[in-house]
């Protein structure tokens, strides 16, 4: 019988590109994949969806669908009728300034869910997908605000207290460039047609093609030598 202990990890899976990947990074590492995934007032339900079926196929051992609302404060293109999705930006619009897609403290309060979980599973470790390259400028995909969300986290939980190992904040993602994400992931063979990552898809999932998230996913493709197996509008 073996003396292995597993290693449990919690993922965060949205159901795109990036979460898919490290989801599949996580499994490549040895470590027993628990997904969560969250309806947060989100304009669609395609990623919830997509993050459903990809669960189900990658075969983790427990998938939470996390039910918040931020819709509540609005203040986002994702989450409020009130702002429209950008469209047909080009990459150096990207990088100046905080789109209207940045949801407010999303990676903070997605991380806090992550952290509860593990300390119940007893895990010691956490898989985000952000990106600091392909970002969008959003703050809260920066290393240093992983490494303040770390050293927090060991403060705040009782098994940091009691000294029971620290817990790590796994970014494997956070210095590719889209074409290098989706490089790897072709590596350990993930099925990218199945995962959602625009902004403003149709109700059955197909992307708009011009929002900053698809407008990367189709060059990090094409970088590959390849075209994106997503269907499109």
């Amino acid at each position: 019988m073996s003396n292995v202990q597993e290693k449990k990890a919690v993922v965060l899976l949205s159901g795109g590109l990036d979460s898919t990947t490290i989801l599949a990074i996580a499994k490549s590492q040895g470590y027993t994949p628990y997904a969560l995934t969250f309806r947060y007032g989100q304009r669609h339900e395609a990623e919830l969806r997509a993050a459903k079926r990809i669960a189900t196929a990658e075969g983790v051992a427990e998938h939470v669908i996390a039910e918040i609302d931020l819709r509540m404060f609005g203040g986002s293109a994702l989450t409020s009728e009130e702002h429209e999705v950008p469209k047909g930006r080009a990459e150096g619009e990207m990088s100046e300034g905080i789109p209207i897609t940045y949801v407010p403290a999303r990676n903070t309060i997605f991380l806090s869910f992550a952290l509860a979980w593990a300390e119940v599973l007893g895990a010691k470790d956490i898989f985000i997908g952000v990106n600091a390259i392909d970002y969008s400028g959003y703050p809260d995909c920066r290393p240093e605000y992983i490494e303040a969300y770390r050293k927090m986290a060991n403060l705040a939980t009782k098994a940091g207290v009691e000294d029971e190992g620290e817990l790590n904040i796994h970014t494997p993602l956070i210095d590719l460039t889209k074409g290098d994400i989706i490089k790897r992931g072709i590596e350990l063979g993930v099925d990218y047609s199945v995962t959602v990552t625009c902004y403003d898809p149709t109700a059955d999932g197909a992307a708009c093609g011009e929002c900053d998230a698809c407008i990367l996913r189709i060059k990090g493709f094409l970088e590959n030598g390849l075209s994106d197996p997503a269907p499109y509008q």
